[in-house]
């Protein structure tokens, strides 16, 4: 018996290989799906059945290609309707590879089709459990995805994973291996552990969704508080999955398509498509493309593209570090952004070789900064951390604005006084600053390294304080 975690970082995601006597199973693949065949060929083995936990909502998985490829059948969970051919497992059904059996749990909650995949070693013995977005190290999944698709709301699919956990999970031994479908990073849940691999006993322990004495009552009310909105383009990626994409070798063939600065110039000004800069931000600080987005790749991009950009019909021209541009086609492509239209040849480097024009953005230091408030009293600040991070702990008169729905907060930054942006460490605010020079405001002061580099130079910030310790 061979199992292996295919972990994404930038997705937060894993996928699973899973071998034994020749044959194999595939659980939640990616969408660039010839890694898993290259090992199957490797192992000399032949993949036997694809199963999908459910209709993901934050990546493309790669279940109707690999199944194109290999002939392999494609398993859903009861509920699951698709537009292509697949088996709709009922609760309990065995699938043998080689000499381990798969059992499919119907584990609704999470949606009403999520199914978690019980695996049974050769003797018989339970060995682990492919819980998908059901339950996470940590935490569980998000109740309030398929409040559309189910005519449900999150407090009734919270209670119905409630019972899905109770009478399908935790009544699996303490030694069961538990492998998600995610870890920290994700938005499928609120409280996801940065460990990937655990098991039903630490579970048990660690995760305040499973406390043994724990009502439904408060169950629902623990899972479903504090949810901020999905990501937008969520609804987008299920679409997708069910009723299928187009091979991602054809998305990444139409998108490297070279670019002179003269053609991307036209290209930027004929068409409706977006910039997008996946430099490093020091280097997009620097310079860029005027009224060009930046996220780059070093850092949760897929994520941040989905959230941010939010439509995946949507072109895209890239401007990449040289060398990298299919590896941004492909992980745009994770999420479902399959329009990419060409590329900047030679990068921005060829753009200030040919004396195109090009933006710059200010940043200063954090010891600057110091100096700069300890001089003036009415420096205007925003902090486009998450909420929970700047509860915990901030600057003193900084506005909250998340970089999540920093578009809804537009209205709140100055267009003619300076005032400053940070984040924790510089990635997300020179996102933040990106989208606001795109609309016009040009007025803003990035403070390097972020709230790490604040606190380094001393300056003074607000802890917060729970009501409950102050006496």
């Amino acid at each position: 018996m061979n199992i292996e975690q295919i972990y994404t970082g930038c997705l937060a995601q894993g996928a699973y290989y899973i071998e034994s006597k020749g044959e194999v199973a595939i659980i939640d693949p990616l969408r660039e799906v010839q890694p898993y065949i290259d090992k199957a060929n490797a192992d000399q083995a032949t993949i036997k059945y694809i199963f999908e936990t459910h209709f993901h909502a934050d990546f493309v998985s790669g279940h109707v290609t690999l199944s194109k490829k290999t002939g392999a059948p494609i398993v859903y969970g009861p509920n699951a309707e698709t537009s292509f051919d697949s088996i709709i497992a009922v609760d309990g059904q065995e699938f043998k590879v080689g000499d381990l059996t798969i059992i499919a749990l119907h584990t609704p909650g999470h949606t009403m089709e999520s199914t978690s995949y019980l695996l049974k070693d050769a003797h018989g013995k339970d060995h682990a459990i492919f819980s998908g977005d059901t339950l996470f190290l940590g935490d569980v999944g998000r109740p309030d995805l398929a409040q559309k698709a189910a005519s449900m709301t999150q407090e009734e699919l919270a209670g119905i994973l409630y019972d899905s956990l109770r009478s399908k999970i935790m009544t699996l031994g303490d030694d069961v291996v538990v492998y998600p479908a995610h870890g920290a990073g994700s938005a499928c849940g609120k409280n996801l552990s940065k460990e990937t691999v655990g098991t039903i006993g630490g579970q048990k322990q660690s995760n305040y969704a499973l406390r043994a004495d724990m009502t439904k009552e408060e169950f629902v009310k623990e899972v479903t508080e504090g949810l901020l909105p999905p990501p937008q383009y969520f609804p987008l990626n299920v679409k997708m999955n069910k009723e299928g994409y187009e091979d991602i070798q054809d998305v990444i063939k139409r998108g490297i398509h070279a670019l002179s600065p003269d053609e991307f110039e036209v290209a930027a000004n004929e068409t409706d498509a977006l910039i997008l800069d996946v430099r490093h931000q020091t280097d997009f600080a620097a310079g860029h493309v005027p009224r060009s987005i930046f996220i780059g790749l070093d850092g949760s991009f897929a994520p941040w593209v989905g959230s941010l950009i939010g439509d995946v019909k949507q072109n895209i021209l890239l401007i990449t570090p040289e060398g990298r541009e299919e590896e941004t086609i492909t992980r745009l492509s994770r999420v479902g952004f399959d329009h990419t239209i060409g590329y900047l040849q030679g990068g921005f480097e060829a753009w200030r070789k040919a004396a195109k024009e090009y933006d710059t953005v200010t940043s200063v230091p954090a010891t600057q900064f110091k100096d700069e408030i300890s001089l003036k009293k009415d420096i205007a600040v925003f902090d486009v951390r998450k909420q929970g991070e700047f509860t915990s702990e901030h600057l003193d008169g900084a506005s909250n604005t998340p970089l999540d729905f920093i578009n809804d907060h537009l209205a709140e930054f100055p267009t003619e006084k300076t005032f400053f942006v940070h984040c924790a460490g510089g990635y997300r605010s020179m996102i933040a600053i990106s989208i606001l020079k795109s609309r016009g405001i040009h007025n803003t002061v990035d403070i390097a390294g972020g709230f790490d580099a604040i606190k380094e130079a001393g300056i003074e910030t607000t802890n917060y304080v729970c009501p409950s310790t102050i006496k």
